[in-house]
C-alpha cells in the first residue's frame, strides 16, 4: 500500500517540504509497511507574475510617503457606511470644546469664533441652535422629492430613492442626534451638527442601498450639500469637530488606506496562494495530467490526500477519468482535507462534473475531513446525496482562520480517521 500527499495552493519548496515530512511522520507510524510519497507541484504549475507584477498600481509605494487626502477621504466615508451615525455620536458625547461662561461653554462661543448676534440661540430660554437644526431634519418631506428637483433627482439617479426615507427617519429619531443637537448652542456648532446629519442621512442611504446603489464621489458630495443646505448649514467645509476625530480614527481603524498603499506588495504576496487556484481553474488539465502520472508510476492499491486545492484537482482527476469508464489504476481511497471540491461543485465549477451531477460509477471511496472554523473546507456528502462512498468527517483544531487551515496535520484525530477508512475499504 502506498500513501500519495498532493499539497493545497500557494505551496512552495521549502513550506512543502516541512509539511510534507510531518505528514509523513505521522502516517509512517501507523502504517510501517506503507510507502509515503509526495507529489509536489507548486514550481510547474504554480501562479507566478509573468511580468513582474506591472499590471499591478502601486507595487511599489513610495516609502514614508504622506497618505493621500483621497484614501483620507475614503476612509472617513468606509467609516460612515459601517456606521452612519458615528459624526454625530461624536457631538453628542464629546460636544464642542470650551467650558467658560460664554455661549457655547467658552467666551468665544466654544469653538474659536467670535459672539455675534447670530448666536442669541444660546442665550438663557432660547433654543438652541442645535435644536432647530433637528427640527428641520424631521421636517424634511419622508418620501423621497420629486425628481424635478436637483435632490430628488440625484436620489433617483444613485439609486438611493428607496432607501432614503428610512435613513432620514432614522437619523431624525436617534438619540444621538437630540443629544448634539441640545449641545450645540451656538450658529457655528449648529451649521457643523447640520454637516454631520447631512451626512448620516446620505451614509444612511448608501449602507442600506448597498451594491445596488450607482454613486459616485461627486453625486454623494453634492447630495450631502443639498442636504445641510436644507438644514441651514453649509457642506462644503466637513464640520471641523467631528471630522477631525473621524478622519484621524478612520485612518487607523479602516482597511482602505492600507489597502490603497501596499497593494502591490499585498498581490505579490496573495498571488501564490489566489494565483494557483485561478491558474488551476484556467489550465488544470496539465496539473491532473502530472497527477495521473504520479499516481500510476508505482504498482499497488493507493490513498490519496489532497489538501485544499490538492483535494480539488484529486476529485476532478478521478472523476474524469470515471466517465470515461477508465478508472485511474490503483486509486483505492481519496483523502480530501481542507477542501473546496463540493463547494466548486455546487458552483458549477469543477471540470468533471456538471452542475447537480452525480459522482460517475468507478469513483473511489471519499473520506472529506472539514473544520468549521476553516472557511475554506467544505461539507460534500450533502452536496452528493445518499453516495455511500462520501463520509464527511470534522475536526477541530481550536484554532482561528487561517491557522486552522493548516492545523490538521499535527492532529492525531485525522490519522485516526485516515487509518479508519483505510480498513474500511479493506486496503492492504
Amino acid at each position: 500500500m502506498r500513501f500519495l500527499f498532493v499539497h493545497g495552493t500557494g505551496v512552495r519548496r521549502e513550506r512543502h517540504d516541512r509539511l510534507f515530512a510531518l505528514v509523513r511522520e505521522r502516517l509512517t507510524a501507523r502504517f510501517p509497511a506503507a510507502a509515503v510519497d509526495s507529489c509536489y507541484w507548486g514550481d510547474r504549475f504554480g501562479a507566478t507574475l509573468g511580468a513582474g507584477g506591472r499590471s499591478v498600481p502601486g507595487l511599489t509605494p513610495a516609502a514614508g510617503s504622506a497618505p493621500d487626502p483621497v484614501d483620507a477621504e475614503t476612509a472617513e466615508w468606509t467609516l460612515l457606511l459601517a456606521d452612519p451615525l458615528c459624526e454625530v455620536r461624536v457631538l453628542a458625547e464629546a460636544g464642542w470644546p470650551g467650558a467658560g461662561p460664554g455661549p457655547g461653554g467658552g467666551p468665544d462661543g466654544g469653538d474659536g469664533s467670535a459672539y455675534t448676534d447670530d448666536d442669541a440661540f444660546a442665550m438663557p430660554g432660547v433654543q438652541p441652535a442645535g435644536v432647530r437644526v433637528l427640527a428641520l431634519l424631521a421636517g424634511l418631506p419622508p418620501a423621497p422629492p420629486h425628481p424635478g428637483d436637483e435632490l430628488g433627482a440625484l436620489l433617483h439617479g444613485t439609486g438611493l430613492a428607496a432607501d432614503f426615507p428610512a435613513a432620514l427617519d432614522t437619523a431624525a429619531r436617534s438619540a444621538e442626534a437630540a443629544r448634539a443637537a441640545e449641545r450645540a448652542t451656538t450658529e457655528p456648532q449648529a451649521r457643523e451638527l447640520a454637516t454631520a446629519l447631512a451626512r448620516a442621512v446620505t451614509a444612511g442611504a448608501l449602507a442600506a442601498a448597498g451594491a445596488e446603489a450607482d454613486c459616485t464621489g461627486t453625486e454623494r458630495d453634492r447630495l450631502v450639500e443639498l442636504l445641510t443646505t436644507r438644514l441651514g448649514g453649509d457642506a462644503r467645509v466637513p464640520g471641523a469637530r467631528a471630522a477631525a476625530v473621524l478622519g484621524r480614527l478612520a485612518m487607523r481603524v479602516t482597511t482602505q488606506p492600507l489597502l490603497n498603499a501596499w497593494r502591490g506588495s499585498l498581490t505579490v504576496g496573495a498571488t501564490p496562494a489566489l494565483g494557483d487556484i485561478l491558474r488551476y481553474q484556467a489550465r488544470g488539465h496539465d496539473l491532473r495530467a502530472f497527477l495521473h502520472a504520479r499516481i500510476t508510476a508505482a504498482p499497488g492499491p493507493t490513498v490519496l490526500i489532497g489538501h485544499s486545492l490538492g483535494g480539488i484537482a484529486l476529485v476532478d482527476l478521478l472523476a474524469l477519468a470515471a466517465a470515461r469508464g477508465e478508472a485511474v489504476p490503483g486509486a483505492e481511497l481519496l483523502v480530501t482535507v481542507g477542501s473546496q471540491a463540493a463547494f466548486l461543485h455546487e458552483l458549477g465549477a469543477l471540470a468533471a462534473l456538471e452542475p447537480g451531477g452525480k459522482l460517475p460509477y468507478g469513483f473511489p471511496r471519499w473520506l472529506n475531513v472539514y473544520d468549521r472554523q476553516d472557511v475554506l473546507s467544505y461539507l460534500a456528502g450533502p452536496v452528493f446525496p445518499g453516495d455511500p462512498r462520501i463520509t464527511d468527517h470534522e475536526i477541530g483544531s481550536r484554532q482561528p482562520f487561517p491557522a486552522c487551515h493548516s492545523a490538521y496535520w499535527k492532529q492525531d484525530s485525522l490519522y485516526e480517521r485516515i487509518e479508519q477508512a483505510v480498513a474500511e475499504a479493506e486496503i492492504g
